[in-house]
């Protein structure tokens, strides 16, 4: 009891601990590399061209209604209750997965599990509004460990339960169910936020909107915007710690709410006002919604070069694998010295090549290996490239415009995965079979790959016959970074 109580009493400890177990249990999903064939197999009895076609198109169209409003209110209401939420959904995720029979019901789980998804922007932004800036670092690589430790036992056991145990998909999903009703249970017991990171309360949106209107010159009105906010968060979070009246209503108040609306627009040209930064937000965009594609359908692509009816099939394994080799090829960049400035974009286009060979060998052969071999290479080299390009936008981005930027990025993937979606996948449109779809996601991406070559190349042919403008670039870049670390 000591112990627990001096836990919670260490500032950053507790809260990352108990979001660290929360990642683990939450993603610890033993049934989800087994989700098509428990689907068209006997359990739910649905063909595939109906999984394909209209079911898993439902998530992806859910997830774009649903990513942007609740962004903003993932920081209105500060985190916790979205965290909440996310377990909550996954509880109700795997009861309908369990229990649920019609396809009504099966559509339904799409739209809930799009609510699961979408709130996964509470998950990797709660943490910066309860700990100091100094711990960010060490905080974020606890939680993506947790989460990928969570990811990989899930899969393993999984893999381990159905080829050695033979056990059922149901008991499987039972199992999962049990599993993420942990998660929802240890989400209450994180510690609510004082403040978000742009609705801040009622003092400092008045103090906001009082600096903004006297005039001074736009460098100097935002500096002094970022020590009145500062100044009046402060005073915000002893009203709130110390059970003063009125600080619900300010909450909810016009002049927050208008404050919040005018430190995001300022945080949105501040994150997009570097041209580098711009192109690494495009390949995220891009890069992103063709992986998302290749990531929901590659089961149906396994099932349909070996059948799960009348084989043994390993995707759990293969996605325990994958997510290994995938965070050593994240790791790894933390080891690697590049001038990514000069560098950057051409990895992007190589590793993209990479990525569309190892999509054409999916589509294309006929051995299951080759196809496990395919998506553990094509998985590797996006999270290697993702890692980088996460790395290049945040280290440059102060914390505000890292958390828009992120929200942006992934609305604009999303955007384009919804257009992939409703043009190659749904039945409405093209309704493609799956081999036809991956030669697309690989045509997709051998696309991304020759812009990024072509732009790549005209980078560092630049730098090689003039460094000195370059370098000075860079300078310039280094300047802007330092004015967003204001906020």
């Amino acid at each position: 009891m000591c112990c627990w109580a001096k836990l919670k009493s260490s500032g950053w400890v507790y809260p990352t601990a108990v979001l660290s177990l929360y990642g683990f249990f939450a993603n610890c999903r033993v049934a989800e590399p087994f989700l098509t064939p428990y689907l068209i197999g006997p359990h739910k009895n649905i063909s595939e061209e109906v999984v394909t076609n209209y079911l898993f198109p439902i998530w992806t169209y859910s997830y774009l209604a649903i990513l942007f409003p609740v962004f903003l209110l993932t920081d209105f209401l500060r985190y916790k209750p979205l965290i909440i939420i996310q377990g909550l959904f996954l509880v109700i995720n795997y009861v309908l997965l369990c229990f649920a029979r019609s396809l009504p019901a099966l559509a339904f789980l799409q739209v809930n599990y799009a609510v699961v998804t979408s709130t996964e922007v509470a998950y990797f932004s709660y943490i910066y509004s309860v700990i100091p800036a100094e711990k960010y670092q060490r905080a974020t690589g606890y939680l993506r460990s947790a989460m990928l430790a969570g990811y990989t036992f899930g899969a393993s056991l999984g893999q381990v339960l159905i080829s050695l145990a033979g056990m059922d998909y149901f008991y499987i999903n039972a199992i999962t169910l049990g599993i993420v009703s942990v998660a929802f249970l240890i989400s209450f017991w994180l510690p609510m936020p004082q403040r978000g990171l742009f609705f801040k309360g009622k003092e400092a949106a008045t103090v906001g909107s009082e600096s903004q209107q006297e005039g001074t010159a736009v460098v100097d009105e935002a500096e002094e915007a970022v020590r009145d906010e500062d100044e009046a968060g402060f005073r915000t979070e002893k009203m709130e710690s110390g059970g003063s009246g009125g600080s619900g209503g300010g909450w909810c108040s016009g002049d927050n709410v208008a404050h919040a609306g005018q430190l995001l627009w300022r945080s949105f040209r501040e994150s997009y006002s570097s041209r580098n930064l711009i192109y690494w937000s495009l390949w995220w965009a891009l890069a992103t919604a063709g992986y998302g594609q290749v990531f929901n359908y590659i089961q149906l692509m396994w099932d349909h070069i070996e059948p799960s009816a009348t084989s043994s099939i390993y995707n759990g394994g293969v996605e325990a694998v994958c997510t290994l080799v995938g965070a050593a090829a994240a790791l790894s960049v933390g080891h690697i010295k590049v001038a990514w400035a000069v560098w950057g974009e051409l990895a992007l286009g190589m590793f993209s090549a990479v990525g569309a060979c190892a999509v054409f060998l999916m589509a294309l052969t006929s051995s299951i290996w080759a196809c496990y071999a395919g998506y553990v290479i094509f998985k590797a080299s996006y999270m290697l490239l993702i890692t980088i390009t996460t790395f290049q936008i945040a280290s440059n981005l102060s914390m505000e415009c890292y958390a828009l930027t992120f929200g942006i990025n992934t609305f604009a993937a999303l955007s384009l995965q919804t257009i992939l979606t409703g043009i190659v996948v749904d039945e409405a449109a093209l309704g493609l079979d799956i081999v036809t779809q991956f030669i697309i996601y690989g045509s997709y991406y051998a696309t991304i790959s020759v812009l990024f070559l072509i732009r790549g190349t005209y980078t560092a042919c630049a730098y090689h016959y003039n460094p000195e403008q370059t370098e000075a670039k860079e300078q310039e870049h280094e300047h802007e970074v330092i004015s967003a670390e204001r906020f």
